[in-house]
């Protein structure tokens, strides 16, 4: 703790030196909502816009590692560089997270250990958004505790750029990018391979990716196209099973193709999708010994979903409709599907010269093998000025068992036909601040779970069961400062969450997933402009988890940029700081990376 009392007095010094500096204005940002696209400044809810240059900036080579940058995500690695990590925000488990893409959804219904199986690399993504806490209800079944939208755009300027990266261990990365159309379509395209021979036995891995998007103009609308596919293969050393299985393997295949309509007429609005997710995951216990322990799963996720608005009077009323069918055929998890239909109505009031806006709204949402859920909610927000606004939201959540949950067995885990759905209320007031090149937040949340779905056992010698744990009751506070200038000291932020939880639950009862939560989480970035090409980005995270204690991680990442091209080195943990983040497996120590981008047109 002493250490993150440091940290906060020297940003605070950072801070004051900034004051000094010539201010440069943030960009409006809009955010793609469910039935509204509303400026930031606008959303009556807990957001975070990750831009292209922040992401173009970034030390990170994966979406993941970007993740991990913002606080209050808990990006729980088994790897390097976006090979295997489960998603948590909030202190919520990596089941109750919905990745979009596009903002279709992508979650694996097998397991969450996939979601972030994203058919393309992170310099196809334009922007990422981030929605943390009841407002994230609206999206439906997975948003328990937020909605993570990563999204790309394609383009009608006629350009290709390539890439290449090379770092310890062996570690490369080839991609090649092309933008191409005319007036009326955009064409993005994008393909990439990347590969390490790994930090430690058993962890090489080899990812390759292929994605196209469409976008196509129509009268006031437009048609939208996307199709993907990921292969990731990977030495899986102490993933799963227990730490001292040391030659687990894995190979897992994701693929997403949807086409989409977004279209105004006059007070309506009108956008729809169909679209269809696969995924593969092939298991060994040990590698190339398929006849000990293999496990072969493949998934379907069939989806459909109507969203309209109507802009009248009384404000913007909201209505959708989604209908998803989830198939699985697995040696060890058996035949499984289920069919989803959900129902979502919201409306969008306005009082007082727009300055107080209520959203109160409801979901219903029907499993056949489960019965029917409804999901109230109501968010709020009053613009004081043009620079002070305080929100609040309050929802109830829900979230099925996946079938791992469900059927898994293996020598060390037994899944549980048994389980109920976990649900939550969910609440979190905030204040937000932005005036020129300052963004400045502050809120406070809490989430009283029950039947609460966690891995447990009663002693360490027993196998992993999934079971309702009971009650959990989380509750926190989150801080965030940012400020850009057009200077040497081009921008720096800083963020704090703090969470608490407690457990009702029986005594002594080991837990797989649930205890492993950040409880104190503080991230610092410094960014640097010199020699009119030279950026320089440092980013320090303090995190302290409540079963493994703390760990500090410094990255940096210093680029020369060109008229068209690109160099940068960069240093993930520099500290060479021993640290796991979940399941006891060892992250990486220092490594040094380099890269080169290039772009010309046809």
């Amino acid at each position: 703790m002493k250490k993150l009392v440091c940290s906060v007095l020297f940003l605070g010094v950072i801070g004051m030196f900034s004051a000094q500096e010539k201010e440069s204005e943030i960009s409006e940002i809009t955010v793609q909502g469910k039935f509204l696209n509303l400026p930031l400044k606008k959303v009556n809810e807990n957001i975070t816009v990750i831009s292209k240059q922040e992401l173009e900036n970034s030390p990170a080579k994966s979406i993941e590692e970007v993740l991990a940058q913002f606080t209050g995500m808990d990006i729980r690695k088994r790897g390097a560089n976006g090979v295997q990590a489960d998603i948590s925000v909030r202190g919520s488990s990596f089941e109750q997270v919905l990745i979009l893409v596009n903002g279709i959804r992508i979650n694996d219904s097998q397991t969450g250990h996939n979601s972030m199986n994203i058919p393309f690399d992170l310099a196809s993504v334009e922007k990422i958004e981030i929605v943390k806490g009841p407002a994230a209800r609206r999206f439906g079944q997975n948003a328990y505790a937020g909605v993570i939208n990563i999204i790309t755009k394609p383009s009608s300027d006629e350009n290709i750029v390539f890439t290449a990266s090379g770092g310890d261990f062996k570690t490369y990365s080839l991609g090649v990018g092309a933008n191409f159309g005319n007036t009326r379509s955009s064409n993005f395209i994008q393909v990439n391979s990347s590969s390490s021979d790994g930090y430690r036995y058993n962890t090489d891995y080899k990812i390759n990716n292929i994605f196209y998007q469409n976008r196509y103009k129509i009268e006031n609308g437009n048609v939208n196209f996307q199709a993907g596919i990921q292969e990731k293969k990977f030495g899986a050393n102490g993933f799963y099973a227990t730490p001292a299985a040391k030659d687990q393997y894995e190979e897992t295949q994701a693929s997403i193709v949807s086409l989409g309509i977004d279209k105004n007429y006059e007070k309506w609005g009108l956008n729809s999708a169909v679209y269809w997710r696969r995924g593969q995951d092939m298991y060994e216990y040990i590698r190339n010994k398929p006849e000990n322990d293999r496990n072969m799963h493949i998934g379907n996720n069939l989806g459909a979903e109507l969203n309209g608005s109507y802009r009248s009077d009384l404000g913007t009323t909201g209505l959708g409709l989604e209908l998803r069918k989830e198939f699985l055929a697995s040696n060890n998890l058996g035949h499984r599907e289920r069919f989803v239909t959900q129902v979502f109505f919201e409306h969008h009031f306005s009082f007082l010269e727009n300055k107080l806006n209520i959203s109160p709204g409801i979901s219903w949402a029907n499993y056949d093998t489960e019965g029917n859920f409804f999901y109230p909610g109501l968010d709020l927000g009053f613009d004081f000025s043009e620079h002070h606004k305080i929100y609040g939201n309050i929802a109830k959540v829900n979230r099925i068992p996946t079938f791992t949950d469900l059927y898994y067995v293996s020598k060390t885990e037994a899944g549980n036909p048994n389980l109920k759905p976990e649900n939550a209320v969910s609440a979190e007031i905030g204040y937000r601040f932005q005036k020129q090149s300052f963004l400045g937040k502050i809120s406070g949340f809490l989430r009283d779970s029950d039947n609460s779905i966690d891995w447990s056992k009663q002693n360490a010698n027993d196998i992993w069961r999934a079971e309702n744990i009971g009650k959990i009751k989380t509750k926190g506070v989150e801080v965030e400062l940012a400020q850009h200038f057009n200077s040497f000291l081009k921008s720096y932020s800083v963020g704090y969450t703090f969470l608490e939880s407690n457990y009702e639950q029986p005594t002594g009862l080991l837990s797989r997933y649930v205890m492993e939560n950040l409880k104190h989480q503080f991230v610092a970035k410094l960014e640097v402009f010199f020699l009119k090409k030279f950026t320089n980005q440092l980013i320090y995270r303090y995190n302290e988890r409540v079963s493994t204690g703390s760990y500090q991680i410094l990255d940096e990442k210093l680029s020369y940029d060109a008229k068209n091209y690109n160099i940068y080195i960069m240093v993930n943990n520099i500290l060479d700081t021993e640290y796991t983040e979940t399941f006891g497996v060892p992250m990486p120590g220092r490594w040094f990376h380099i890269g080169v981008s290039f772009k010309t047109g046809f």
